[in-house]
């Protein structure tokens, strides 16, 4: 309970009156003191038994599934008995999964229920419950606020993010890029042909040779389906917070968006989740049951407290995928120590699938060494961003000596860079 001008005054009044009375002697007036402390002690009595009488609630309204990295509204609203104004004040407290501005707002509730809108941006993936909401109500005679904790009943759940209306530039380059009906090795029957040598004998149609005589191969078309796997790290390194979002949160709203515009180009994606082991996979699927799959897939990651091992994520691509396809890492290329893993796992992969690793890096980080020194840290902070320059160079540098692209991007590219990868091989198959 905290109390308000009302109350001060009384107590002042209860103060001057005691001096008064203490000065002028006779006993009576002495004691007049006693009557603002009964006012008082009256008044709060009431403010109490009023305010439990509102039996005050609170409800939340928005959506029931927010994406993760996007502001989502969510209604606050006051369910009251009675129909006299009060005022309340709120300290809102998002659920573990989100954030939002806590300082303490100021409702006004008049006869009928009240609503108070803020914005909750989504900041990891699962679901909580709300916890209790804490208030106070402004007390009708002006003398105290009365704190109450309220209970929500409601539950978030953050979900990936989804491709939506405005397309990245880069996946629009590939907009056009479908199956192609030309000679090749696909499954789909093109023509019946004569034999010729060099045709591999599973070319030859055994039943059209019979019926004409002579040897008969066929021609299919050329399968133009690619196929895709993102391998992302959930081990230590992928918990650092970056624009917003920690390191993970970038990773699978890029995927869940990327694999969604994939299949709607009737090619196939898949999905490896790493830390210190393989910790779940999805093998290269087509369709909108894939992608469901997939976004579920997402949904359950969480940040691992291990150290990542990027051969292990080789290996595992490697069961799921026999042919070739487009590998992409999204890791930690910034950590020096995890260089010798990246290229050994590229290694792995790079004979059979084209393989591109992509690290994110932080605009607050590279600003220390913009920034002129304003306090005794910022050379400590300018020192330190350089080393991270200098650790990731390091490191793209000895994957390039692997055989194999890596790059690093601020988060709002990271899309831009898996679609253009995606975009440039399949460029180069239709070619």
């Amino acid at each position: 309970m905290g109390l308000r001008q009302n109350a001060f005054l009384l107590l002042v009044a209860m103060g001057l009156i005691g001096i008064v009375g203490d000065w002028a002697g006779p006993e009576p007036l002495a004691r007049l003191w006693r009557l603002p402390l009964a006012l008082l002690c009256a008044g709060l009595a009431y403010e109490a038994f009023s305010v439990r009488a509102l039996h005050l609630s609170l409800r939340l309204a928005g959506a029931p599934r927010w994406r993760l990295g996007r502001a989502t509204p969510v209604r606050y609203e006051f369910l009251r008995r009675g129909v006299r104004r009060i005022v309340v004040e709120l300290a809102p407290e998002p659920p573990r999964v989100a954030e939002l501005d806590r300082s303490v707002r100021t409702v006004e509730l008049g006869p009928d229920s009240a609503a108070l809108a803020l914005s909750v941006t989504a900041c990891r993936l699962g679901g909580a419950d709300w916890p209790p909401q804490r208030v106070r109500v402004a007390g009708p005679l002006g003398l105290a606020w009365w704190p109450r904790r309220l209970e929500p009943e409601a539950r978030a759940e953050v979900v990936p993010d989804v491709l939506g209306a405005v397309r990245d530039s880069a996946a629009n380059e590939v907009g056009g890029d479908r199956v192609q009906v030309r000679s090749g090795a696909g499954s789909e029957l093109l023509q019946l042909r004569p034999f010729r040598p060099g045709d591999p004998v599973r070319a030859v149609d055994w039943k059209a040779t019979a019926r004409r005589g002579q040897l008969v191969s066929r021609d299919f078309t050329e399968d133009q389906h690619l196929d895709v796997v993102v391998a992302i790290d959930a081990g230590r390194g992928s918990g650092v917070w970056v624009d917003g979002l920690d390191r993970l949160g970038h990773y699978v709203n890029a995927t869940a968006r990327f694999a969604e515009y994939v299949v709607q180009q009737d090619d196939r994606v898949g999905v490896v989740v790493y830390g210190d082991r393989p910790l779940a996979s999805l093998p290269p699927a087509r369709g909108a049951a894939a992608t469901a799959r997939l976004r579920r897939l997402l949904a359950g990651v969480e940040v691992q407290p291990t150290d990542s091992n990027a051969i292990h994520a080789a290996m595992q691509v490697r069961t799921l995928v026999r042919h070739h396809c487009l590998v992409i890492l999204l890791t930690d290329i910034d950590d020096a120590g995890s260089t010798g893993q990246l290229g050994a796992a590229a290694r792995l992969l790079r004979r059979e699938h084209r393989t591109l690793v992509v690290g994110l890096r932080s605009a607050a980080l590279e600003s220390f060494g913009e920034v002129p020194v304003g306090d005794w840290l910022d050379p400590f902070r300018a020192l330190a961003a350089g080393e991270s320059h200098e650790n990731r160079r390091r490191s793209i540098a000895a994957l390039a000596a692997a055989g194999v692209r890596a790059l690093t991007v601020r988060p709002a590219s990271l899309e831009r860079a898996v679609f253009a990868a995606y975009a440039d091989l399949k460029r180069r198959r239709l070619a």
